[in-house]
């Protein structure tokens, strides 16, 4: 039937990578149709959202039952190439280090051209912590850091 709209189709891990794709609307630009600066981090946001949810790591369960929420607690980003209205973008993601209470995912924005090699636009390092209600530091929930060492390791994640 034509009215049935298809199914969500989410981003994919090919190996230890995680890899999202947008497109670059008005509203993400500036007046001059390149992408405002900040919407970069929104970009990347979503492709780690998109990769937790992919590993099984429940977010929202996490904080509905009181354990707590993640929380950015470093950031590096390096702006190489304008990003433009229309644009196939590409997020790409590495879980980079595993440890009691934290997770560092490098990311890499690029440009699509089909089968053609892509352009580097942006490369970011962020550091995640997991954070109590009160917002202190504590463990992940169980199973997470397993979870991201088998990203990092690139196996297979079972949900």
């Amino acid at each position: 039937m034509d009215d049935v709209p298809p199914p969500f189709v989410p981003g994919a891990f090919a190996g230890a990578a995680h890899h999202y794709r947008l497109r670059v609307y008005f509203e993400d630009t500036d007046l001059s149709g390149i992408v405002y600066h900040a919407n970069y981090l929104r970009y990347m946001e979503r492709a780690r959202s998109d990769m937790l949810r992919l590993a099984g790591i429940d977010q929202r369960a996490a904080m509905e039952a009181g354990e707590g929420a993640w929380a950015v607690t470093d950031l590096a980003i390096k702006y190489l190439r304008p990003a433009k209205l229309d644009d196939d973008l590409h997020v790409v993601s590495h879980v980079e280090a595993v440890r009691g209470a934290s997770v560092v995912i490098a990311q890499r924005i690029l440009r699509s051209h089909g089968a053609l090699s892509d352009d580097l636009l942006t490369e970011g390092r962020v550091t995640a912590a997991f954070l109590s209600p009160e917002g202190r530091p504590r463990r992940q929930p169980a199973g997470w850091a397993d979870r991201f060492t088998a990203v990092m390791n690139g196996e297979t994640i079972p949900c």
